[in-house]
């Protein structure tokens, strides 16, 4: 048993053996093959490695060749372009040569020619010289004094020509002024064609019957006294049947007494407590209507932005009239044509329609303060923050001021486009005859004047001159002068045409 387990022992370590051995035999000959493979490899990764470098070299070779060649192609190029720009050159400084050979031959020619001028100079001096002194020797007067001679006859003849010129410069400036002037008031005036009703200043009250006096006068003459001290107007009561006249230089207190003794004569009750308390009433009543109209004025024109009391001072235009016409739509009047006139002529149109809206807000106090109303006006805006523009319309519509934007010229034409409109404004017999006898003794009064005649209606005045006291250019002057003192002196509605006629006729008679 022993025996067997030995023998067995032995046959395992001696397989082992034999084993180890084996492997280690195998792993040998694994590590030899391998290490072939891998030489093999390398010798071959070496030859193409060698074969590459082979082709590369011959590459960078060819490169080198090409890159040669090239430069050395390049090089001829510049050089061929250098001899080029050499011959260039070279036919450039030869061109320059010749010419400057010709400049210097036509310098001498030059220098030749100068000499030769001054020698015909010297000789044309002194002929001219004793030409001079032959001329002196016949005129019998020197030469300082033909000079004199000869430079009056030029002014004259220069003056002459000036005037021709002026005057015909004027007329086609004239002609051209007042065609664009009448196509943009035409334009103007049909774009705003409004009705023009004539109004009267309400001055008298009706009465239901003549009985009513006596109430009105009350006993003693205490009604009436206490109208008047509420009111400040005076009650006149005479012989006029079933009316009571209202006087008062305040269009608003005469208002206020109107519609105050409306209402006494509709109540019936008349006392002084009454009437103080319906005064108080009829105050309230014109205030809100002045602020309503006033506002609705603004509205209507697009004007905004208002101080109050600029919108009491339209408001009171309401029932202000001007020959007839109510101030208040005389003002919008004006700010729309203003507006439009503005925007054909590319001028402000919000400046122009404000001006135009305000130019007359001086007679709303013009009775309150001393002064022409276009500068109470101006003095009124400016107080209450109006803008100098503004304020030099107003004050300029009427002249007092010279106007210093376009924007006040286009009020002072729409004012008079409004004044002047057919029907818009009337005035009595007596100012009228008044007005035209004015205009007559002012264009009589200037000298060299032989006749004169306003026609028209007073709207133009026609001024013959006599011809030996007043030339062409005179008569031009005067036509000014009598215009301007026609604006200073009188006061008018519209525009008034000054026409001066100077003709002169030679008569002779064949015997």
């Amino acid at each position: 048993m022993y025996v067997q387990l030995f023998v067995s022992l032995a046959i395992t370590l001696v397989a082992a053996v034999i084993a180890f051995g084996l492997g280690y035999l195998l792993r040998e000959y694994l590590a030899r093959s391998r290490f072939k493979g891998i030489q093999e490899e390398s010798e071959r990764i070496l030859a193409e490695a060698r074969t590459k470098y082979r082709e590369i070299e011959l590459e960078a070779k060819d490169l080198a060749l090409r890159l040669r060649e090239e430069v050395e192609a390049e090089d001829k190029r510049r050089r061929a372009e250098l001899r080029l720009q050499e011959q260039r050159l070279q036919q450039r400084r030869e061109s320059l040569d010749r010419r400057l050979d010709a400049l210097e031959s036509r310098e001498r020619a030059l220098q030749a020619r100068e000499k030769g001028i001054e020698q015909k100079e010297r000789a044309i001096q002194e002929l001219y010289d004793r030409a001079a002194q032959e001329l002196e020797r016949v005129a019998g007067m020197n030469r300082e004094e033909a000079r004199v001679l000869l430079l009056k006859e030029v002014e004259q003849n220069a003056r002459q020509d000036m005037a021709r010129v002026i005057r015909q410069v004027e007329a086609e400036a004239q002609e051209e002024a007042e065609r664009r002037a009448r196509e943009i008031i035409t334009l103007a005036i049909q774009r705003f064609a409004s009705d023009q009703v004539a109004e009267v200043t309400v001055s008298s009250v009706p009465l239901p019957n003549d009985e009513m006096k006596g109430r009105i006068i009350g006993r003693g003459g205490r009604n009436i006294r206490a109208i008047e001290n509420a009111t400040g107007v005076d009650l006149v009561v005479d012989d006029t049947p079933e009316a009571i006249i209202l006087s008062s230089f305040d269009p608003v207190r005469r208002e206020i007494a109107r519609v105050s003794l409306t209402k006494l004569i509709v109540d019936g009750r008349i006392h002084p407590a009454r009437i103080e308390k319906v005064v108080k009433k009829a105050q309230q009543e014109v205030e809100t209507t002045i602020r309503e109209e006033g506002e609705r004025a603004a509205y209507e024109t697009g004007v905004h932005g208002l101080h109050p009391e600029l919108i009491r001072l339209l408001g009171r235009l309401q029932f202000r009239t001007s020959y007839g016409q109510n101030v208040l739509m005389h003002s919008i009047e004006t700010a729309h044509l203003a507006a439009m006139m503005a925007a054909e002529l590319g001028a402000d149109v919000e400046l122009a329609k404000e001006a135009g809206l305000l130019h007359d807000i001086g007679k709303a106090i013009d009775h309150e303060v001393d002064g022409p109303h276009a500068l109470i006006g101006a003095d009124a805006a400016r107080r209450l923050g109006k803008g100098p523009k503004v304020v030099n319309a107003i004050a300029a519509h009427h002249g007092e001021e010279e106007p210093q934007t376009i924007e006040a010229i286009l009020v002072q034409a729409a004012d008079a486009i409004s004044g002047a409109r057919p029907g818009a404004r009337r005035e009595s017999l007596e100012s009228y005859i008044k007005r035209i006898k004015a205009l007559e003794s002012i264009a009589d009064s200037f000298e060299g004047v032989d006749k004169s005649y306003a026609i028209q209606a007073g709207r133009e005045i026609r001024i013959i001159v006599k011809p030996e006291e007043i030339d062409d250019l005179s008569a031009i002057q005067l036509s000014r002068d009598i215009a301007k003192r026609i604006e200073e002196s009188l006061e008018y509605p519209g525009q008034i045409r000054v026409t001066v006629i100077r003709e002169l006729r030679a008569v002779e008679y064949a015997k």
